[in-house]
């Protein structure tokens, strides 16, 4: 069995971002030389998230709106998680867009649906981070 471990790492220039991630892992599919398999590919930060959807700005759009609404930043006393901190919104929108993604790897290459693409969420932004990418299969 082929196993390939590769940390990614990111310090975005905004509190909340999404970042298409996708060619990186699939240059790292083709580095780690599986042919049928899995790859795992998990936020290592609790106010991050990994996810698979579509590249479209307009959604991406939506997914801030729609997670502000869920669990808005401010007013921050509003949480009391905020003792000296002021990201409790963003572990809660961790939460709810998720930890990690498991895609299948079949004859060398990412097995995603037509539009899925695998994404960074970042809720906490500014400082630096990193996802864990975990290649396994033969």
């Amino acid at each position: 069995m082929k196993v390939l471990t590769e940390y990614i790492w990111f310090a975005t220039q905004t509190r909340r971002e999404f970042i298409n991630i996708t060619p990186t892992i699939e240059t790292l599919v083709k580095k780690s030389g599986v042919k049928e398999g899995l790859c795992l590919v998990n936020a290592m930060h609790i106010t991050a998230s990994v996810f698979i959807n579509d590249d479209e700005p307009g959604l991406h759009h939506d997914f801030d709106l729609w997670l502000e609404k869920l669990a808005p930043h401010a007013p921050t006393r509003q949480y009391r998680h905020n003792n000296g901190e002021d990201n409790a919104d963003a572990h809660l929108k961790r939460t709810i867009m998720g930890r990690e993604v498991v895609v299948a790897i079949t004859s060398g290459k990412l097995d995603c649906g037509p539009w899925e693409q695998i994404f960074y969420g970042e809720f906490d932004g500014k400082r630096k981070k990193r996802v864990l990418v975990k290649i396994i299969g033969e």
